[in-house]
């Protein structure tokens, strides 16, 4: 067995291919959603069920998976969750019929919940603090290559075949994901020791999250940001390739530029908390994803051509290269003995709020863009205002 510690840059490698089963799963199949529609005989708000069935699912198992990780060990529950999602995704290649393909969308989401509270849970046993922030933001950087490529990769997939070969190719990689975790990643961890507490504590462990007010502050952050970005995921092939009537390879590249626009904060962030506080990226960052929303209603109302619209686009979803990675690092802060438990209630509440809001987008848009917007916009302009006193909250907390 290999003993040699894993250092920051590949441990960021292994859990960044780990966090990229959710926007694989998630943006993989976007280019194949008319396709998908005409197949199964329903209307593109149809096939975006899928996609809503599939968060909520995401988030609200990640409530069952983040204490079972802090009492059994992050490698089991690692592990169940990539088996059950490499099974879901395999039968979900197979549906015949609309219910059947959402019904094997939230046993995926089930898996993906267990693989994704994981993720945090072994960052937060690792390290803490600047560090947390720092390795988190590394963990996004690698993973941003999954969310770049996923339109791209089900574009080439569905040139060669037909749909199902984007969900088969998603059972392929967690089963090899598995593998690899296996061979490199957990005999290289230092071993957590085990929990050996009542099994009851499962459930009240979350009361001291929840009445933790400072983490419950990141914790409705994260979920209205994420709310943002997933409305604009959730329709971002109507916007596009309906909308504007965009080719499926315009469709890619436009997508894969919010990704790059994340990268791009994600680099810069890393040299920021050298100088700032995670905290204080944070709230400026918020504020400035709401300039962005901003400009985005503006750019609606008046009719705006693609691009003006893409720009404000890409403004906004960028900025999340930086939130993203501080906010999660402020949000388990203060729980370095339950990090799981901390990870699945951001998790839980992340995907499970941004899953009913999309799926309230969908209703509301009726075809229109301007909808869409006001949607994204309530979110944001509802982040900031927990951004606003963020760094004050922190400060009283850590000196009381």
């Amino acid at each position: 067995m290999n003993t040699t510690p894993l250092s920051h840059f590949q441990l960021a490698i292994l859990l960044g291919m780990t966090v990229a089963l959710g926007p694989l799963a998630l943006d993989a199949y976007l280019p194949a959603f008319p396709e998908i529609a005409d197949e199964l005989g329903v209307g593109h708000g149809g096939v975006g069920l899928t996609l809503s069935a599939y968060v909520g699912a995401l988030g609200l198992a990640q409530l069952l998976g983040g204490p079972l990780s802090d009492r059994y060990g992050r490698q089991q529950i690692l592990f169940a969750g990539l088996a059950v999602f490499a099974c879901a995704a395999f039968m979900v290649a197979q549906a015949q019929t609309l219910p059947d393909m959402l019904g094997w969308r939230i046993v995926q989401g089930i898996g993906g919940a267990f693989c994704a509270v994981s993720v945090p849970a072994i960052v937060r046993d690792q390290t803490s603090g600047q560090d947390a922030a720092r390795l988190f933001g590394l963990i996004g950087l690698v993973m941003f290559i999954a969310p770049a490529a996923a339109p791209s990769i089900g574009s080439s997939l569905l040139y060669f075949s037909e749909w199902h070969s984007i969900f088969l190719m998603l059972s392929v990689y967690a089963a090899l994901l598995a593998v690899v975790l296996h061979l490199v990643l957990f005999r290289r961890l230092p071993a957590r020791p085990k929990v050996q507490t009542p099994v009851s504590t499962l459930v009240t462990n979350y009361g001291l999250v929840l009445r933790h007010r400072v983490t419950m502050r990141f914790v409705g952050l994260q979920a209205l940001c994420f709310s943002a970005m997933l409305v604009f995921i959730t329709h971002a092939s109507f916007i596009y390739q309906e909308w504007f009537g965009l080719s499926n390879a315009m469709f890619s590249g436009l997508f894969a530029a919010n990704i790059v626009a994340m990268a791009s904060m994600n680099l810069l962030n890393r040299r920021l908390l050298n100088s700032f506080k995670s905290v204080q990226v944070l709230r400026t960052c918020v504020f400035l994803q709401a300039v962005a929303v901003s400009a985005l209603i503006i750019c609606a109302w008046a009719g705006a051509p693609y691009w003006g619209i893409a720009a404000c686009i890409i403004a906004a979803v960028g900025f999340m290269g930086a939130i993203i990675p501080n906010n999660m690092a402020n949000a388990l802060e203060f729980f370095p003995h339950l990090g799981g438990t901390a990870a699945a209630m951001l998790g839980a509440a992340q995907f499970t709020i941004a899953g009913a809001i999309s799926a309230l987008s969908a209703t509301l848009a009726g075809g229109t863009l301007l909808p869409i917007v006001l949607v994204m916009a309530v979110c944001v302009f509802g982040a900031a205002i927990l951004a606003a006193g963020g760094p004050g909250a922190v400060e009283r907390e850590s000196q009381a």
